[in-house]
């Protein structure tokens, strides 16, 4: 999977909210100023070369839904940015956000708790044989 430009982004975010659209669907997403149906039009031809999005053709018209789910990008970005600025250690990534003074003290806890639950759910599956 390939990364993404911000404009490639911002149609996917579309198509994955809409779940299947033609461009003009895409194009009535966005905020005004809105782009050009060809500059969207473009970057949908580019999401598909990307193996991105998928189509089903209705005569010349295409109707295009995506390939990869939002959360399997995701994956793949965080696995981006773990290896570009923290030398693909998550001990390295929780460091950095942890000592940020943006992160509240509540925010702290909430990720104390999901770590916690996380870490007993892992304990049961491989007490049950689950990997």
């Amino acid at each position: 999977m390939k990364e993404l430009t911000k404009a490639e982004e911002q149609v996917m975010d579309y198509l994955w909210k809409l779940e299947k659209a033609f461009v003009k669907d895409i194009l009535d997403e966005f905020p005004e100023p809105k782009p050009a149906y060809t500059t969207v039009s473009t970057i949908v031809r580019i999401l598909e070369k990307k193996c991105m999005v998928g189509y089903t053709a209705y005569g010349k018209n295409h109707q295009y839904h995506p390939l990869v789910t939002k959360k399997d990008y995701a994956r793949l970005s965080f696995r981006h940015v773990l290896s570009k600025h923290f030398n693909s250690s998550v001990e390295r990534f929780a460091s950095f956000f942890t000592s940020d003074r943006d992160v509240s003290l509540s925010e702290l806890e909430e990720l104390k708790l999901l770590l916690e639950k996380e870490i007993e759910k892992r304990k049961e599956d491989e007490n049950n044989g689950k990997h």
